[in-house]
């Protein structure tokens, strides 16, 4: 701890809640800028690796969160929330603790910045007092969550000089010359004779063996990676099915796999994560271009040894190459402004350095951000646009974006496929502004797998929004477009629950595509069980209704025909039905939320905002489950 008089911290604290790394990133920028101001001492950590009722002992605190889905806290903020939002905290409990709140969020949502709007209401409830007025980051402004983050970043120091001129001692304006500061990046690398690298069990199988290279390359990243680093079990892929048709510009597939490692164990609703494949071109040319030899074996370790949550001993050493494949994203993400700055001092050409320095200012901010996010530039392209960059590969394995797992909605039931999880895949692809093709890394790797070849696939599985349905509970279900996907799984489980005569309650579900010809997804599947006596049939007081949106001249949402539905509906939410929602976040659960307002409202004869306190009371009761993806 640094100097604690009277049982104060005197250090600026940086807590951060982050699902994908953009809050982390702001959160390690602050440090930086803290420390370039000459502050004494800062301490950075993620909100779940700080105890809570710690807080009322701190003097300053700056919190970095972001906004997730339809306005929920990161994963790494829910332990601290539910301790905030005890009833017997008291509104001095932070008395005499200064607090700043900078927010992501995306005002495409409804909810944008939810997080940070309610924790900054939360604090200052609790007594602690503001330092400078919160900071939302916009994902819609022309630079993204920096357009707000370098104005509150100024004020921020301003304000915090005269709270306390012991923070920063030198005064707010000033700022140490960048050369001193990067010396040395927070990880160190260590080269081993391949004679240390053999595996313990190198006798074990090869996907055991396989299984260890994923969990040893994985547990070494810098940066918290989510959950698990050993994969749950290996896939292998038996069918890959055009479910569009090729010609109507949507490219959407229905995947199959096999467990080949261990068995597989899920339930309807659950997610599946999958590690993606690089291309073997762009991992060859990032070696090459970074003059690294992919042959030799390496572990990575945190600079300081005290650095939690990193066990050394457990390390064997990891191939180079296969390191730089399983976790550093060289050909999909974007880097961050940070890697410019880096960059910037490892540049011998002077026209590249200035370039370089110019996207790390705030001047060139809007320029560097046209230039990398919009365009979705990739740590290769950037490194290839700047040939005289001859940067550690320490610096890179700190700074390119880590190689992700990606989630997708399962869309089997377990006890009807015991060895098998089936996904519902749309293959993204989009042009950016400068008229390139761009693709997502996961989507069209999966789509370009052959179920001849043996590639495995390391996954893992978790809890979605949407939990498991017992068979006698009434569903309303609304998935337009792959946000079928979890239904069907819910549907097929249903129906082999008929088979075995256990009672089930009935489904209504609403579907929604563009065309009946083109992207209808499982068309026959839908029908078959909505035949008589079929799980979503109306003999058995369910139903299935489809939205044709571009089959007419007015365009037909789920929202429209769940309104054609109206007495069903409210017949069935008075049985007690539980309401599922999933598919695009765009404004879909938004529609279909108000969809539900109006026909509660027309149903039972009462005002709008009653009708809305009704459907949120659903929600508290865990009876609206809403799953979205952007």
């Amino acid at each position: 701890m640094g100097s604690m008089e009277d049982g104060v911290d005197k250090k600026l604290l940086i807590l951060y809640a982050s699902q994908t790394g953009n809050a982390m990133d702001a959160a390690e920028r602050l440090v930086r800028e803290a420390e370039r101001r000459g502050c004494p001492s800062v301490c950075l950590l993620s909100v779940d690796e700080f105890q809570p009722s710690d807080l009322p002992n701190k003097e300053a605190v700056i919190f970095v969160v972001s906004t997730t889905g339809q306005g929920d806290n990161p994963d790494s903020m829910k332990g601290f929330w539910r301790f905030l939002l005890q009833k017997n905290l008291t509104r001095e409990w932070l008395k005499g603790v200064h607090y700043a709140v900078f927010g992501l969020g995306d005002s495409g949502y409804q909810k944008y910045n939810f997080v940070a709007k309610k924790l900054d209401k939360r604090l200052s409830d609790l007594g602690a007092d503001a330092i400078v007025e919160r900071g939302l980051g916009d994902d819609q402004h022309p630079s993204g969550y920096e357009g707000a983050l370098d104005p509150w970043m100024s004020a921020l120091w301003n304000m915090l000089y005269e709270k306390n001129h012991n923070l920063l001692p030198n005064g707010p304006n000033f700022v140490a010359p960048d050369a001193t500061l990067i010396d040395q990046p927070k990880i160190q690398i260590i080269y081993h004779d391949a004679e240390e690298a053999v595996p313990p069990l190198s006798s074990s199988t090869d996907l055991k063996y396989l299984e260890m290279q994923i969990e040893r390359a994985r547990s070494m990243t810098p940066g918290k990676l989510s959950g698990k680093n050993r994969p749950d079990c290996l896939l292998k892929m038996t069918k890959n099915h055009l479910l569009s048709t090729p010609d109507n510009g949507k490219d959407v597939r229905h995947f199959e796999f096999e467990a080949v490692s261990s068995s597989i164990d899920y339930e309807v609703g659950d997610v599946l994560e999958v590690l993606p494949g690089q291309s073997s071109a762009a991992l060859d040319a990032f070696i090459q271009r970074c003059d690294l030899n992919p042959e030799s074996y390496i572990t990575v370790q945190p600079r300081d040894k005290e650095s939690r949550g990193f066990l050394v001993h457990t390390l064997f050493p990891a191939k180079l190459k296969s390191f730089v494949e399983l976790t550093m994203d060289v050909s999909s993400a974007s880097p961050r402004r940070y890697f410019f700055e880096v960059m910037s001092f490892f540049a011998s050409a002077e026209h590249e350095k200035e370039r370089l320095q110019y996207f790390a200012s705030p001047e060139g901010r809007d320029d560097l951000y046209q230039y990398n996010q919009k365009e979705r530039r990739t740590v290769l392209e950037v490194l290839e646009d700047f040939p005289s960059v001859s940067m550690p590969f320490e610096w890179l394995v700190q700074l390119v974006p880590p190689l992700k797992t990606r989630a997708f909605s399962i869309s089997s039931s377990h006890l009807v496929h015991p060895n098998e999880v089936h996904l519902t895949v749309s293959v993204v692809s989009w042009t950016t502004p400068y008229k390139r093709k761009r693709s997502g890394l996961c989507s069209s790797w999966l789509a370009s797998l052959d179920p001849q070849q043996r590639v495995y696939i390391p996954a893992w599985f978790s809890k979605g929004s949407l939990p498991p349905p017992p068979p006698s509970l009434p569903l309303i279900l609304v998935g337009p477009g792959t946000g079928c996907a979890p239904f069907r799984g819910f549907v097929e489980e249903r129906s082999l629950q008929i088979e075995k005569n256990i009672q089930t309650a009935p489904i209504l579900f609403f579907f929604g595509c563009r065309n009946e010809k083109e992207d209808f997804l499982y068309r026959d599947f839908w029908l078959s069980h909505s035949d008589k006596n079929g799980v979503l049939s109306e003999e058995k007081g369910g139903g299935f209704n489809v939205a044709f949106s571009r089959n007419q001249t007015k365009k037909v949402y789920v929202q429209h025909k769940m309104k054609e539905q109206s007495v069903k509906i409210w017949s069935l939410l008075n049985r007690g039905a539980a309401v599922y929602i999933a598919g695009s976040a765009n404004k879909m659960p938004a529609d279909v939320f108000s969809a539900f307002e109006e026909i509660v409202s027309a149903e039972s004869g009462v005002g709008r905002e009653d009708a809305s306190r009704w459907i949120r009371t659903l929600e508290k009761a865990g009876k609206y489950h809403v799953e979205a993806w952007s």
